[in-house]
């Protein structure tokens, strides 16, 4: 017994992988550099030592505290807070995958239209009303698959998820070592000039921050794996600092080689839904193998969405609805068919996401300016479940003499409360700018607005049906026992 016990334990370098590979993805690398350029080398090291070294840390603590709770986050709220706030954290968690699962489709679609065609003209010329009818459809057929159990795309996933962190992993190398090996040339000029990596901190700057805490949210993640480390006190926190010298050192050196691939000065507008496939097809003629590397990426990443995409429309769902508290989520809400699928909350997440789908198409032009902008959105939406994280540690630093933990990031509730409240801050900060468009105001203002209001509204409406739901629980329950 004593054997199988220690085979179970996980070291410092297992919580390392575990954390990089489910953290981690090239497509973090490719989305901040088409917004920063090469000045994102900076604001990674930046990211990284103020925000996600902090970050994991207050992951630890928090999972080896509450080492039995199922919930995560909302388990978290609901040990150190109250109830009313436990549902919140779990409406939030759930709510913020909404626009993710409206992107997924795109996502699907252009990784297709490179692997058949081999081209981005995919973006660049289909109307955007035309792609998100087809992308409302797509949606549609996997939240009935999802509802029917597919559960042998978890094990498509895994493949696919480990192949996507292996082809990051080889675009860096392949990436750094293309001017040496094939003689091809630097794209961006003065790379070995310090000035071309410093940030102008102007608000323009600010407002692209929200992307790179998009990038290196979600350790949360690896919070049940402290209960499996061995001596959590030592392994955990020095597997989480090596965890992000990892994450620095492929953001830094994959931001170099996007700058040896493209012109950091002048780059194209549809890096973000091409940019890793353009990478791939200039590496593979770079290599002298054509187009075989970025058939197998456009493979990988189809497949790693497809999954995604179905695991994340029941996944978070249960996630709300197993555990839900009857004071504060509906009986109908609740309702489950005979193989147990929440069938009503189903037809909330298909509402919600076709609204999502449709709606900004009417206004925005163009499917590469749709894309951009629905990934910024995400970028938005996405961390407000951090601020529950944060908020669990900020309140467990108040009570920290109730609480008991194998692992502690600061002894010192004082300090921790401050470590919490600091990134807290920071994430509400980004979020807040990042509503911000990302297209000149000058070149088209009608276009300009219609994107800030969407970004204002969308997560005001999603977090406000949140308020909504506890009443008409109350309504329903009042109407019961009269």
């Amino acid at each position: 017994m004593a054997d199988e016990k220690n085979s179970k334990q996980l070291f410092w370098y297992n919580i390392a992988l575990l954390g990089f590979v489910s953290v981690w993805g090239l497509g973090n690398v490719v989305n901040n550099f088409a917004q920063q350029g090469l000045v994102v080398v900076v604001s990674w090291v930046l990211i990284m030592t103020f925000y996600f070294v902090p970050y994991t840390l207050m992951v630890g603590q928090m999972g080896a505290t509450f080492k039995d709770a199922e919930g995560g986050v909302s388990s978290w709220i609901k040990e150190v807070s109250t109830r009313r706030l436990a549902y919140f954290a779990a409406w939030t968690y759930w709510v913020v995958h909404i626009p993710y699962l409206a992107q997924k489709p795109q996502a699907i679609m252009i990784a297709g239209s490179w692997l058949f065609q081999s081209n981005g003209n995919f973006v660049k010329t289909m109307p955007s009303i035309v792609v998100q009818s087809l992308c409302l459809v797509l949606f549609l057929l996997f939240l009935y698959l999802a509802s029917r159990g597919i559960t042998t795309l978890n094990r498509i996933g895994t493949i696919a998820g480990m192949s996507m962190f292996i082809m990051s992993i080889l675009f860096i190398i392949l990436g750094l070592a293309a001017p040496a090996m094939t003689g091809s040339g630097i794209a961006t000029q003065n790379m070995n000039h310090l000035s071309s990596y410093m940030p102008k901190f102007n608000f323009k700057y600010f407002t692209t921050i929200s992307m790179l805490v998009f990038a290196v949210g979600g350790s949360e993640k690896i919070s049940p794996y402290v209960n499996s480390t061995k001596n959590p006190a030592k392994n955990f926190p020095k597997g989480m600092i090596v965890l992000a010298i990892m994450v620095a050192v492929s953001a830094i050196m994959g931001s170099f080689a996007m700058g040896m691939i493209f012109d950091a000065n002048n780059l194209p507008d549809d890096l973000m839904a091409n940019g890793a496939y353009l990478a791939f097809q200039r590496l593979g003629h770079y290599f002298h193998v054509g187009n075989l590397l970025l058939w197998i990426y456009a493979i990988a990443n189809a497949m790693a969405s497809i999954a995604a995409l179905a695991v994340s429309i029941d996944a978070p769902l249960r996630i709300l609805l197993d555990d839900a508290d009857p004071d504060y989520i509906p009986a109908g809400l609740r309702k489950r068919n005979k193989k147990g699928t929440p069938v009503n909350g189903y037809r909330l997440t298909g509402l919600l996401v076709s609204l999502i789908i449709i709606i900004p198409a009417l206004g925005i032009g163009g499917t590469n300016s749709l894309y951009n902008w629905l990934l910024n959105l995400n970028s938005v939406v996405m961390p407000l479940r951090y601020l529950w994280v944060f908020l669990a540690f900020m309140l467990l630093n108040r009570h920290l003499d109730k609480f008991h933990s194998d692992y502690m990031f600061v002894k010192n509730s004082k300090v921790g409360f401050g470590f919490g409240l600091w990134c807290f801050l920071f994430t509400a900060f980004a979020c807040i700018l990042g509503m911000v468009p990302k297209i000149e105001y000058a070149s088209n203002p009608s276009a300009w607005w219609f994107q800030l209001i969407l970004n204002v509204l969308m997560p005001a409406i999603l977090i406000g049906i949140g308020f909504i739901l506890p009443a008409i629980a109350r309504r329903h329950s009042t109407k019961e026992l009269q």
